[in-house]
């Protein structure tokens, strides 16, 4: 094929870094190929064409801030359906995002679009909507999964699906450092996003207040993620002496002797660096609300889930993981308290036994992520269907 164009559309920085690998890869096996699309600082190093660079803006959080957003979303949705009417890709790679990237597929399928529509880092509608999977395979052409037990889900729908291994512990690899794991040393990881700091870090330092009260040698680290995260931090801890470093989230998980963590991609990392923790979350309440009724799964933390479809698979792929005993231990919204916080900060601090089983679960549970070679394998998929079929 000569100088395919490919349109890459994610919508936060996750995504964004995730798309690099991938479009990285695909210029070592077709040098000339070329990129546009909408993303963030990294993808817009690589696009030779029309790029919308939009991450950092449309890396919003929950119900609320999705509705107060939704004219300047509207907006871009029709610029690019626009852009991509204009400039005819050979294909269309959405990068997770699904809110906006399944809407934006649903509508180039409408109006003709005759490229492919593939999707990489696969969305996560075993967890919320699984009813949408068959629409999904009417508008894809291929799905590419980072988890093992979603690829059956697609492939029940005729939907074309690979599982190529998770790329956020291929990149994760490279940062492993030759540090030991101290004691007595308590990591508080309250998220990346500014509300995500509001409504988790309060909560993390009252619980460090009692562990602090109740073991007075206990150290306590916070991550942030830049510099307004750690002012903002700062003036949540006051005078309780945690010290807060920036961008060094990572050493912090393979130093710390155990951590309280934000739900989300950390919670991976923090198994990744066998960092014993408990998870933490809290929301807006109508976030919560209408997401627990969404919501049809028992766990929240991917590492449970992990835990539960290897420990007890569905016999049907359309249908929910039984249940298996929670690996991390979760604290969701109410339950998300200082006292039940400290109590669990404390048992992994002092218990060795439940911090090396816990440390050996993960490394059980994530070996079946096959990370190393996981964005050239998903390059290789991505560039065979493009010569695969008809759009």
């Amino acid at each position: 094929m000569n100088s395919p164009l490919l349109w890459f559309i994610a919508g936060e920085e996750s995504g964004d870094a995730r798309a690099v690998e991938v479009m990285r890869a695909m210029r070592i096996l077709l040098p000339e190929i070329r990129f546009g699309g909408a993303g963030g600082d990294r993808m817009r190093a690589l696009c030779t064409e029309k790029f919308d660079n939009w991450a950092q803006k449309a890396a919003v959080t929950g119900l609320w801030d999705v509705l107060k957003n939704y004219p300047y979303f509207r907006r871009k949705f029709r610029e690019m359906l626009l852009g991509i009417r204009h400039q005819k890709p050979d294909a269309v790679v959405l990068v997770d995002y699904p809110g906006f990237n399944l809407r934006l597929a649903n509508a180039l399928r409408a109006e003709g679009y005759r490229g492919k529509i593939l999707y990489y880092i696969s969305p996560q509608v075993w967890a919320w909507n699984r009813r949408r999977i068959p629409k999904m395979a009417r508008i894809l052409d291929l799905m590419i999964c980072v988890f093992p037990f979603e690829a059956p889900m697609y492939e029940a729908s005729g939907l074309h699906t690979v599982f190529a291994g998770h790329p956020l512990l291929e990149a994760l690899m490279e940062k492993r450092a030759p540090t030991s794991r101290q004691d007595s040393f308590l990591g508080l990881f309250p998220g990346s996003r500014e509300k995500e700091v509001k409504r988790n870090f309060p909560v993390m330092v009252e619980a460090a207040r009692i562990v602090s009260h109740k073991l007075p040698h206990i150290r306590f680290e916070a991550a942030a993620a830049n510099n307004a995260r750690a002012e903002l931090m700062s003036r949540i801890a006051g005078d309780f002496p945690v010290r807060i470093t920036t961008g060094d989230a990572h050493t912090l998980m393979q130093t710390a002797t155990a951590g309280l963590v934000c739900s989300g991609t950390a919670t991976l990392e923090a198994a990744f660096f066998a960092l014993p923790y408990a998870l933490v979350y809290k929301t807006a309440w109508l976030t919560f609300e209408v997401g627990k009724r969404l919501v049809d799964i028992d766990s929240l933390g991917i590492v449970n889930i992990l835990n539960n479809y290897r420990r007890n698979p569905p016999s049907d792929p359309r249908l929910p993981a039984s249940s298996a005993p929670h690996l991390v231990r979760e604290f969701i919204q109410n339950d998300a308290t200082p006292d039940a916080l400290a109590n669990e900060s404390i048992r992994l601090l002092q218990d060795n036994e439940a911090r090396g089983a816990l440390q050996a679960s993960f490394a059980e549970t994530l070996s079946s992520l096959h990370p190393e070679g996981a964005s050239k394998r998903a390059a290789a998929h991505l560039l065979e269907a493009l010569n695969t079929g008809n759009g």
